[in-house]
């Protein structure tokens, strides 16, 4: 690889850049010193909700590899930080010389691993209802008969119980079902999905699935069938979610409150955008990786989420009119390399974390939202969005991938 490439802090392409933030000095580059001296780079000092991290790219770019850096960097700083895992892939178990299961467990310090699995997780929102039902009495003990172990994972039920875990381990839901998970407390979340698009859907599910809302709640206000059976539901889900926060007030609690509540709650996921950071990761080598990223760069604003910054992942045959061209590609996007490593075999994080060529990748990952750029401006007039100063052939891609 290129000297210039390996010895670069953060390569940014902007070309009138007056002053680098002493973020990248040597004298800070220790990262413990970094997460002290700038308690608001990382995370909002003045919030205790944690962040959602997640890498965007083609699959086999090395999302992997981005999301195990990103954590081990942030559990350095001293964040609590839990990496987040979906599917049967090993790599991130060979990299962390770690075992991850299905439940938290305490990689090293300050790390938290976990492994989402559908089956396991159908269980805890069934035995949730199981108890709420016992309580209510609604199915006049029909519920308490479902064997969860005997249920299959139906398609799409990934997707949906993985939404549920993150929006739980976020806090977005309310005080009691907080309550019920002291334990799961985080500054980071690091999400490593099986699908780049299932992943930008799930950001953007919170103000998607507030329409849904109204339309259910005028068919359970207005129709027979929703003045029959949706109280009864209502209070079933409300008791199993804790969604009224106090158990006490749900003898009191009509129907418009528990839709009001969760209309809150959706409310509180689409406006704390703030909480998502989404990163592009690429194979510089490999031109359909790049198209992909810049596609997905795209799709995000679907989602309501801002790209923060670009990963790749080059090779020792990258060179430096590559690296070039590809800054050329993501202007104006911060760009930063993570080194190849190899998947096969445990790392020596401590050496690798205090290496000169990662330097522009532990500084990007920790760039203050305010130095961080904005990528996309609207054009009121055509109603499309563009992103600022780049080439017309890359902007007309770009607005073709939205």
């Amino acid at each position: 690889m290129s000297s210039v490439l390996v010895s670069s802090p953060v390569i940014f392409p902007l070309s009138n850049s007056k002053s680098k933030s002493s973020l990248w000095s040597p004298s800070r580059r220790t990262i413990s010193q970094l997460s002290v001296n700038n308690g608001d780079d990382i995370i909002d000092s003045s919030s205790n909700t944690p962040r959602l991290i997640t890498f965007l790219g083609k699959g086999g770019s090395g999302k992997t590899i981005s999301s195990v850096f990103a954590a081990q960097h942030y559990a350095m700083a001293g964040l609590s930080t839990c990496l987040v895992l979906q599917g049967q892939d090993r790599t991130a178990d060979c990299l962390l010389n770690c075992k991850i299961d299905s439940s938290p467990t305490l990689c090293t310090r300050n790390l938290s691993v976990v492994r989402l699995e559908t089956t396991k997780m159908l269980l805890e929102p069934l035995n949730e209802l199981k108890k709420a039902d016992g309580r209510l009495n609604l199915t006049q003990g029909v519920l308490e008969g479902v064997v969860g172990e005997e249920l299959g994972v139906l398609p799409g039920m990934d997707s949906i119980f993985s939404l549920l875990a993150l929006v739980r381990l976020l806090g977005l839901f309310g005080k009691r079902a907080r309550k019920n998970h002291q334990n799961d407390k985080f500054d980071i979340i690091i999400y490593d999905g099986i699908s780049t698009e299932e992943t930008l859907r799930m950001i953007g599910a919170s103000s998607k699935a507030r329409l849904y809302l109204k339309y259910l709640r005028s068919m359970a206000e207005k129709s027979d069938l929703g003045r029959l059976a949706g109280p009864s539901l209502l209070r079933l889900v409300d008791e199993a979610m804790g969604i009224s926060g106090n158990p006490s007030q749900l003898t009191g609690t009509i129907s418009a409150d528990i839709w009001d509540n969760l209309e809150r709650i959706l409310e509180r996921g689409s406006s704390g955008s703030y909480q998502f950071g989404c990163f592009l990761v690429m194979n510089p080598n490999i031109p359909i990786s790049i198209s992909s990223a810049l596609r997905y760069w795209g799709c995000a604003i679907q989602a309501d989420t801002q790209v923060g910054g670009a990963f790749a992942i080059p090779t020792p045959h990258l060179d430096v009119e590559s690296v070039e061209n590809l800054k050329k590609n993501l202007y104006p996007l911060p760009f930063a390399c993570i080194p190849n490593l190899a998947v096969d075999s445990p790392q020596d994080w401590n050496a690798i974390m205090m290496n000169n060529s990662v330097e522009g990748a532990r500084g990007l990952l920790s760039l203050p939202a305010s130095q961080k750029v904005s990528s996309v401006i609207f054009d009121t007039a055509k109603k499309t969005p563009f992103s600022c100063q780049v080439s017309r052939s890359q902007r007309s891609s770009y607005i073709n991938a939205v």
